[in-house]
């Protein structure tokens, strides 16, 4: 079976979307099957690191502003919230898949890209089996065989409109894409945590921070009277624009600081470490998944949803970058709470949704 795997990663994208699609790869790969990728040349790609993994991939340059491509942007279509992602329309990036996608006619497309619906979709129809889409945001249709959402208490009512009868939907975070490592872990990270500490603190931004949050939250962690013996991990990504910054500011705290970048042992990080402050994107499921007591900040509008929920379910702290200013009182919040915050977590995902997706993608 041969499956290609449309996704990007940038400044402005982050790194999530191709994080999880790297990790749908592995799995297929596991099982014999090949995988490429088409991915777009943005500032902050990671096209290089995909290819670390073993991975063909087939670029798409940037595009010059008269390009030939047909487009239908005088056209009365909708405008997707996160068009601007792309760097192109719709009917161009389609143009330039179609001839990629045309030598190698996959049994599966697989999406997973915000700036991409049903225009996209119709205009490759033919070069490719089946489709599968990954989305978050259900706020656009789809033409596809399965479609998978991984959100905390998304319902199937909510993609009733955005896709035919025949398309699967495979909703919540029981489909989490977490790779085996943080199943492999979930049961070491439980048992530690029914006689919490406080002394490990994870901090997880996401692999490009462009609002440089990381820097933000050392600056507070200085504030928090913080026991000499607590260690502090900072997990960034080599693409972050803020990295060199970063590093020095670390060197100015009174407790111990590392700071790790393309990390391949993230589970092991967490696993071991006794609460962690990161953004609501890709990595709420896999705190979740191995119980990591967390405050989780909303560093774009697409995570609000995901903040919400798992806030009110009280597997985290939710707070807004404008609520950083009192990150000592969340902190003690936390720690009250810190226990039963554990429980509750890992009851979100058990880290077996790469498994189910893999069983749908024949």
């Amino acid at each position: 079976m041969k499956v290609v795997i449309r996704t990007d990663a940038s400044i402005q994208i982050g790194t999530g979307h191709v994080m999880r699609c790297l990790t749908l790869a592995e799995g297929l790969r596991y099982k014999s099957v090949q995988v490429e990728f088409i991915c777009r040349e943005h500032k902050g790609n990671m096209i290089s690191y995909i290819k670390s993994r073993g991975f063909e991939v087939h670029i798409i340059p940037f595009l010059k502003k008269d390009t030939g491509i047909p487009s239908l942007s005088k056209a009365k279509v909708k405008i997707l919230d996160h068009a601007d992602w792309l760097g192109s329309t719709q009917e161009q990036d389609a143009h330039i898949c179609h001839q990629i996608l045309g030598k190698l006619i996959p049994d599966w497309l697989i999406v997973d890209h915000y700036s991409l619906d049903q225009v996209w979709e119709m205009k490759l129809q033919g070069s490719f089996q089946k489709l599968m889409v990954i989305d978050d945001l259900a706020d656009r249709s789809h033409v596809c065989d399965l479609i998978l959402d991984q959100t905390y208490n998304r319902k199937l009512d909510d993609y009733k409109s955005l896709v035919t009868s025949k398309c699967q939907v495979l909703v919540g975070s029981k489909y989490a894409l977490l790779r085996p490592e943080f199943s492999e872990w979930r049961e070491f990270s439980l048992r530690r945590r029914e006689k919490p500490n406080f002394k490990r603190i994870l901090i997880t931004m996401g692999g490009v921070d462009r609002q440089n949050i990381t820097e933000i939250v050392l600056d507070e962690l200085d504030n928090c009277d913080l026991p000499a013996e607590t260690s502090v991990i900072v997990v960034m990504g080599v693409t972050s624009p803020f990295l060199s910054s970063v590093r020095r500011k670390m060197k100015s705290l009174p407790f111990k600081t590392q700071i790790k970048s393309n990390v391949n042992n993230m589970a092991e990080l967490m696993a071991n470490s006794d609460f962690a402050i990161g953004a609501s994107g890709t990595t709420t499921w896999e705190r979740c998944c191995l119980g990591l007591p967390s405050i989780q900040i909303t560093t774009a509008q697409n995570q609000t949803i995901i903040a919400d929920y798992i806030s009110k379910s009280g597997a985290a702290i939710s707070i807004t970058v404008d609520q950083l200013g009192q990150l000592k009182s969340w902190i003690i919040i936390l720690k009250r709470q810190i226990k039963d915050m554990a429980k509750k977590s890992s009851k979100i995902t058990d880290g077996a949704g790469l498994t189910q997706v893999l069983n749908c993608l024949k």
